[in-house]
C-alpha cells in the first residue's frame, strides 16, 4: 500500500550498465603436465558441487595446431564414441580438447589414453553483476551498512524463479519487464488480462523484478489483478487471486508479493495460509497506519514474511506498522520504479518495501531452488542485518534485509 506519490514529470529510465562476469575469462594460460602412460588421466573437479554429473572436458596433452596434436585428438574423440560416449563440442583455439558426455566405462577409457593430459567435469555457472547508479534501496540492500557505495552487486538474477504481483496488474508492455510476463488473472474483471489502470502493481512489479529497478532481474512476473483502477478491492476478490495461485503456480520455485492489506480477515488470512503450505513464499506488507502489524491482514499471517519500511538513514518509517508480526524491515520511502504509463514514479508506503524482500527471495530460491518458504524465511532474516533500525518500534525484530546469502 502506498502512502505519498511525488508528483514528477515522467522520463524514460536511466541507462544503467551492467557487467556480466562469464564463467572462463577472455584467454587461459595454463601447462600441461606429462602423465605416465601407464595411469590414467587425472580427472579434476567432479566432487564439485557445480559439477553436472556425465558431462566432462577432456582436455589433450599436445597442444597448438600441429598435424600430429589434431590427429591424437581425433582420435580419442573417436574412442570415446566406440566407447559409448557423445561428444559435444570440439576445441582448437583455447585448448586442444573437447567436451563429452560419458558414462564410467567411457569415462575410464577416454583417462586409459596416454595423449591425454586431464579430464575436467564440466561446471555450471552463474552469472554475477554490478549495476552502477541503482536506486537507493537496491543499493541499501546489498551492504551491511551505511554509506551507500552507489552500486548493486548480485550473484543470482532470479532466473527460474516466478514472482506472482498480487495487485492492481502489471503494464505487461513495460521495458523493464521485456520476454519475462507470465500468463496472469484478473479476478476484478474475471479474465486474464490483468492490465494495470493504477500503477501500482507495475511499481511493485519493478521492484520485484524490473531490469533497472529490480532485485531479481531475470524472474518471470506473472500478474494477479485482485485491486481495480482505484486501488481497492474485496476479500472476495483477493482470496479469489490467491486461489488462483495455489492453483495455478509453478513446479518450480515461486514467491508471492501482496503490498496490499486491512484490518483482521481470517477468510484471507487463511487464504494465505493454504497456498504457503502448496509451497509458495508470501511477502506482505505490514501496513501503513504507524500501529501493530498483528493487527492487518495478511500482515498478521505468522508463515508470511512480512516486511516494513525504513528510509535512506535506516530509521523505520513514521507511517510503517511495527510490533510482534512483523519479519523483517526493507526500503519503503521514495522508491523510483516502473508506473503503468510506461515511465517511472517515485512512491513511499510498506508497498515498497514488500517487494525488495519478494525480490530477496527469488534470489534466495534461485540459489536454493528446493527451499520452503520457512527456508526461505529463515534464510532472509538469518542474512538480515541486526540493530540497525533506530526507533523500529515495540516488539519489531530489529533487521533490515540484506542480499547478503
Amino acid at each position: 500500500m502506498n502512502r505519498t506519490i511525488k508528483n514528477r514529470a515522467f522520463k524514460a529510465p536511466a541507462v544503467i550498465s551492467a557487467v556480466a562476469v562469464g564463467a572462463a575469462a577472455s584467454a587461459i594460460a595454463f601447462t600441461v603436465p606429462a602423465g605416465a602412460a601407464d595411469s590414467p588421466a587425472p580427472l579434476r573437479g567432479a566432487d564439485a558441487s557445480t559439477a553436472i554429473e556425465g558431462e566432462y572436458i577432456v582436455v589433450m596433452e599436445k597442444q597448438g595446431h600441429s598435424d600430429v596434436a589434431k590427429s591424437e585428438a581425433k582420435s580419442v574423440r573417436s574412442d570415446a564414441r566406440d566407447a559409448g560416449g557423445d561428444v559435444r563440442e570440439v576445441f582448437n583455439t583455447a585448448f586442444n580438447g573437447f567436451s563429452a558426455s560419458l558414462d564410467k566405462d567411457a569415462l575410464e577409457e577416454v583417462r586409459s589414453n596416454p595423449d591425454v593430459a586431464y579430464v575436467q567435469a564440466n561446471h555450471r555457472y552463474t552469472t554475477q553483476g554490478d549495476q552502477a547508479d541503482p536506486t537507493w534501496g537496491l543499493d541499501r540492500v546489498d551492504q551491511a551498512a551505511l554509506p551507500l557505495d552507489k552500486n548493486y552487486h548480485y550473484e543470482q538474477t532470479g532466473a527460474g524463479v516466478t514472482a506472482y504481483i498480487i495487485d492492481t496488474g502489471v503494464a505487461t508492455d513495460h521495458s523493464e519487464f521485456s520476454g519475462r510476463i507470465g500468463e496472469g488473472f484478473d479476478a476484478v474483471d474475471g479474465d486474464t488480462d490483468p492490465t494495470d489502470g493504477n500503477g501500482h502493481g507495475t511499481h511493485v512489479a519493478g521492484t520485484v523484478a524490473g531490469t533497472t529497478y529490480g532485485l531479481a532481474k531475470e524472474a518471470t512476473i506473472v500478474p494477479v489483478r485482485v485491486l481495480d483502477d482505484q486501488g481497492s478491492g474485496t476479500t472476495e476478490g483477493v482470496v479469489a487471486g490467491i486461489e488462483w495461485v495455489t492453483e495455478n503456480h509453478t513446479d518450480g520455485p515461486a514467491v508471492a508479493n501482496m503490498s496490499l492489506g486491512g484490518g483482521n480477515d481470517a477468510a484471507l488470512d487463511a487464504a494465505v495460509q493454504a497456498s504457503i503450505a502448496d509451497g509458495v513464499t508470501y511477502a506482505v506488507a505490514a501496513g501503513n497506519e504507524s500501529s501493530d502489524a498483528c493487527g492487518s491482514s495478511p500482515a498478521a499471517v505468522p508463515e508470511a514474511i512480512t516486511v516494513g519500511a525504513t528510509d535512506d538513514t535506516d530509521a523505520a518509517a513514521d507511517f510503517s506498522n511495527t510490533g510482534e508480526c512483523l519479519d523483517i524491515f526493507a526500503p519503503g520511502v521514495d522508491i523510483t520504479s516502473a508506473w503503468n504509463d510506461g515511465a517511472t514514479n517515485t512512491i513511499s508506503g510498506t508497498s515498497m518495501a514488500t517487494p525488495h524482500v519478494a525480490g530477496a527471495a527469488a534470489l534466495f530460491l534461485e540459489a536454493n531452488p528446493s527451499a520452503t518458504p520457512a527456508d526461505v524465511a529463515t534464510g532472509l532474516t538469518g542474512a538480515a542485518t541486526p540493530d540497525l533500525v533506530t526507533n523500529p518500534g515495540t516488539g519489531s525484530p530489529n533487521l533490515l534485509l540484506t542480499t547478503l546469502f
